[in-house]
């Protein structure tokens, strides 16, 4: 055997430049490194400036010499809040910058596999001719890339673009959510991102396989129809528990671009076991001034004890005007705001009762591993499908997207945290078991994982054979 075919396998990991995408991507790189493969991470050098000062992510990752980053210079480093700038990064910066770039490599080096977030469809144009395979990662929830999958099937039946303005009529044309998504619930986007979005997740039919940071009990019905198109399908998720329950990870291992303010552990100590309501809009929501006073309002009068992050970007055309005192003295007696919170920490913590969040999809897996209710308010994108199976489908909250009102906002934390507590625990603690059962062994899970490391190891001896 020579010394080649006895190299291990070596992976290409390419994160879309975002913080929920370089997160999960970092976490599936860390479970295959231990697993005795190789790994080359792409990422910007944005976002690798902002990993090397907030976290330890290259003290974790030293300890494995088959891992090395590679630095890609010259995208687009703005706001990624609109779908313009979303459509702006996928469709002009990412390809332009990045398609020479990963040919070269997928030409020049020894290349197991590829496995590209599954919204860069230039991958595939990348690596056309070169033998390697492609694997799409998508990171949002299988509801969502279903939805996306759709949207074809929703031009040609006349359900989009929207008649009227009824936003609660059923939506007919997804199969498998026939009874339950509302026109309110789907993607939504500029009309360029979505047709964009949509056409690159028609093209996962022609990537090697799909990868699904999910489980099978949390979406095994989606899943089936999703399979239809894309028959190698590898559910892996929840990958933050993956990591913890093979023991690589004993505690939340921050991949944040953010800098965390570990203060709130010390505060949240102090609380009442199962009395704060924890709020976070991710990385990427945008308030106005009048929609964070309305949710300040809601806060304080719910009369609940509260931690909320508050991102220094969060409020456009931020202006310096004085917060009412009403607001800072409710704040004072039972709140506490931080610019960013170590999150998987705080939805352990004991304190912790329900989570105010704009179901980003590796929030929404977090708050459903430690068993923490949600109270939704999706921004954009797959966040608006999220919520909607929160409620509907999973009966884990409740969702009140499309609605900025402090009356409601109070009304629905106490109905999440006093009137229906007690049914939505036990819903989220039999979720929160089912998600800790898929990743450990003999779990779909866990031995999808193994499934998909034994299939990358495969194809280096596919290749040596050809």
């Amino acid at each position: 055997m020579d010394k080649k075919t006895q190299s291990p396998s070596h992976v290409l990991i390419f994160p879309f430049p975002a913080q929920g995408h370089v997160n999960s991507m970092l976490k599936l790189t860390e479970l295959l490194l231990s697993n005795g493969l190789d790994v080359t991470f792409l990422i910007s050098a944005n976002d690798h400036n902002r990993l090397s000062s907030y976290t330890t992510v290259h003290s974790r990752f030293s300890v494995y010499p088959g891992f090395k980053f590679h630095i890609i210079n010259g995208l687009y480093e703005g706001p990624m809040n609109t779908g313009e700038n979303l459509s702006l990064m996928i469709e002009d910066s990412l390809p332009k910058v990045a398609t020479p770039l990963l040919r070269n490599l997928l030409l020049d080096t020894h290349v197991t596999c590829l496995i590209a977030d599954g919204i860069m469809g230039f991958a595939l144009d990348a690596a056309q001719g070169t033998g390697v395979p492609v694997l799409f990662f998508r990171t949002i929830s299988a509801c969502a890339f279903w939805a996306y999958f759709c949207i074809p099937e929703l031009i040609e039946s006349g359900e989009l673009p929207f008649e009227g303005t009824n936003m609660d009529e059923l939506i007919l044309n997804v199969k498998g959510m026939e009874g339950f998504l509302r026109r309110r619930d789907l993607p939504f986007l500029s009309n360029q991102a979505l047709q964009q979005v949509t056409s690159i997740t028609r093209r996962t039919q022609e990537a090697h396989a799909l990868i699904l940071n999910t489980f099978d009990d949390l979406e095994g019905p989606i899943l089936s129809q999703i399979q239809k198109h894309c028959s190698n399908i590898y559910t892996i998720g929840p990958l933050h528990a993956q990591l913890k329950a093979r023991s690589l990870s004993k505690s939340a291992s921050s991949n944040s671009l953010f800098q965390e303010d570990k203060t709130c552990i010390g505060w949240l100590d102090q609380q009442v076991p199962k009395s704060v309501l924890y709020v976070s809009f991710g990385s990427i929501t945008t308030l106005t001034r009048d929609q964070l006073i309305e949710f300040w309002h809601g806060l304080v009068n719910s009369g609940k004890p509260f931690l909320w992050v508050i991102r220094d970007d969060l409020v456009l055309n931020t202006d310096k005007n004085k917060v009412p005192s009403e607001l800072e003295e409710g704040t004072k007696e039972r709140g506490y705001i931080v610019g960013w919170a170590p999150q998987e920490a705080v939805l352990a913590h004991p304190s912790v009762c329900a989570f105010l969040t704009h179901n980003g999809w590796n929030s929404t897996l977090e708050s459903i591993v430690e068993g923490i209710p949600m109270v939704s308010w999706s921004f954009f994108a797959d966040q608006q499908v999220n919520s909607r199976f929160v409620e509907a489908v999973w009966k884990l909250g409740l969702d009140m997207k499309d609605t900025c009102d402090r009356k409601i906002v109070e009304n629905i934390v106490r109905e999440v945290m006093e009137v229906r507590k007690m049914e939505f625990a036990e819903s989220a603690l039999r979720m929160a078991n089912l998600a800790k059962k898929s990743v450990n062994e003999g779990g779909s899970s866990y031995s999808n994982l193994n499934r998909l490391i034994e299939d990358i190891k495969m194809m280096d001896v596919r290749s040596e054979d050809s």
